[in-house]
């Protein structure tokens, strides 16, 4: 166990942050949201600079909670659980920054407030170690998450709240009784416990862990969401401000993904190989479907909601096609996702600050007004539609790979996202940037310094993970491996990127 708590730490000080910028007075509101966040990054990169890329679950803390039940307050990252820290408390000041306005219309300090709590949940749940403190934390996230859907925002926030409250508390309930089945089972074959390494050891017979990874996947599919169960992501983002749909789908649905790996595969690896045909189906269909939705949206936002998507079927292909290049790319894909989309979103926001209206057939011809927007926004959208030389070409690549390699038709359905998402993102750009306008849209201003300060750091996480993806991709693959060997899937495919001249079988 770790000596000093590092992760614990991590997770307070942005909690702690949110009851202290909640009741700051309003002329210090920002600039304490601010500096709580940029504080919980340089805690991020402590940690980074401590972790052993091959050391497996490191930082670990673990103190008894609830004995009786064997539950216990345990931490701990490996690679997976340290890109989405990471992810996560990079995207966060940069969410605050971007939208230094958008608590304007409500309580400001509310709006940063539930910012920091929403950050330090997340945290929670990429590093618990626990399986009923994550589930703990897991449902905790849906506080802060309604409280910022429903209170900044476009008019009909308040259904979209509840709409987006009622699937994930539909399959946070479908979590529970998978969590309870757990500890059934622990209990029938000795002391109970809820640790995931525990877990992983158990002899759950075939049955039952289908069953219990029925449950898990259901709340996991939510959370990406993934098709049938995401008709909340759309009406989420079109009535949410930019910088709320940013912390929504680039941190906290990275969740979904995230329990898949973690989870499904590590703690139920039979059940994930009986499921992967279905899975697969479901994944296919949200990359055409949400990439089909996402090109007849005339509301930007929820544009750019649907192409997300799109995407997690991407991701959830790399996740269950169980291969070294897939999990891996799935991995680096949930990064690159982040940045990607939160860039989109967050141009996108300052643009309907400028517009005054989220319809692409209101806009039009900005592109000689607003050259600065014009052309980020463009990078970000090339980004989403995996241009070779931005970041989510790789993680793309490395995913489509693992599709040919389970099935030529799997991959094939697969490719067919990629050209869509060309239609819908240069079609988008044309109708918003190009063509005749109306003479009044030429006196639209570009972006300040402020706007584009918060932008650019994606923006060249963009370009420099693009080039040279082997830090990423360094850290991501030994959890895969390990992950693989647990599953018990024999994987022949080198490492990608090989990181030596050793051979890379497992």
């Amino acid at each position: 166990m770790n000596d000093f708590p590092w992760l614990t730490l991590l997770i307070a000080v942005p909690l702690v942050g949110a009851l202290v910028v909640g009741f700051a007075p309003p002329a210090v509101t920002k600039v304490a949201a601010v500096g709580v966040s940029l504080l919980t990054l340089a805690l991020g990169v402590a940690i980074a600079l401590q972790y052993d890329v091959d050391g497996g679950m490191q930082l670990q803390e673990q103190h008894t909670w609830i004995e009786a039940f064997g539950v216990n307050y345990a931490l701990g990252v490996d690679g997976l659980g340290l890109l989405m820290v990471l992810l996560t408390v990079v995207l966060v000041p940069i969410v605050l920054v971007a939208g230094w306005f958008d608590g304007d219309e409500g309580n400001t300090r509310a709006f940063f407030a539930w910012a920091l709590a929403l950050e330090a949940l997340s945290l929670a749940v990429f590093c618990a170690t626990d399986v009923f403190l994550f589930y703990v934390v897991f449902e905790a996230t849906l506080i802060p998450a309604y409280f910022l859907i429903g209170g900044y925002g476009k008019a009909g926030r308040g259904g979209a709240a509840v709409k987006f409250l009622m699937f994930q508390l539909a399959g946070g309930l479908v979590l529970l009784a998978s969590v309870i089945g757990l500890y059934v089972v622990s209990a029938q074959q000795g002391t109970p416990s809820y640790l995931l390494s525990d877990l992983a050891e158990l002899d759950i017979s075939t049955e039952a862990g289908r069953w219990l990874f029925a449950g898990f996947f259901i709340a996991f599919a939510i959370k990406a969401p993934l098709f049938p169960v995401h008709t909340w992501l759309a009406d989420t983002t079109e009535k949410a401000t930019p910088g709320v749909s940013v912390l929504l789908v680039c941190v906290l649905d990275k969740i979904g993904t995230f329990g898949m790996l973690r989870f499904c595969l590590g703690i139920f690896p039979e059940a994930s190989e009986w499921a992967t045909p279905l899975v697969i189906v479901l994944a296919l269909i949200s990359i055409v479907y949400g990439a089909l939705l996402a090109i007849g949206q005339d509301d930007i936002l929820r544009l750019i909601g649907l192409t997300s998507l799109s995407h997690f079927g991407f991701i959830t292909i790399g996740v269950f096609t169980m291969t070294t290049q897939g999990g891996s790319g799935a991995i680096l894909y949930m990064v690159n996702h982040g940045l990607g989309t939160a860039a989109l979103f967050l141009l996108a926001g300052y643009l309907i600050r400028r517009r005054g209206t989220t319809l692409i057939s209101q806009m039009g011809a900005l592109e000689k007004a607003t050259p600065v927007l014009a052309g980020l926004f463009l990078i970000a959208g090339l980004a989403t539609l995996g241009l070779p030389g931005l970041s989510p070409f790789i993680s793309e690549f490395l995913v489509l790979l693992s599709a040919f390699d389970y099935a030529w038709y799997v991959g094939a359905v697969a490719v067919t996202g990629i050209v869509l998402a060309a239609i819908y993102v240069l079609w988008m750009y044309q109708r918003v940037f190009t063509g005749p306008g109306l003479p009044e849209l030429q006196a639209t201003p570009d972006l300040d310094r402020r706007e584009v300060g918060a932008v650019v750091p994606l923006m060249l996480a963009l370009v420099l993970f693009g080039f040279y993806p082997m830090p990423l991709l360094d850290v991501a693959n030994p959890t895969i491996d390990s992950l693989l060997v647990h599953v018990g899937v024999s994987d022949d495919e080198p490492d990608v990127p090989a990181g030596s001249q050793e051979g890379g079988e497992h």
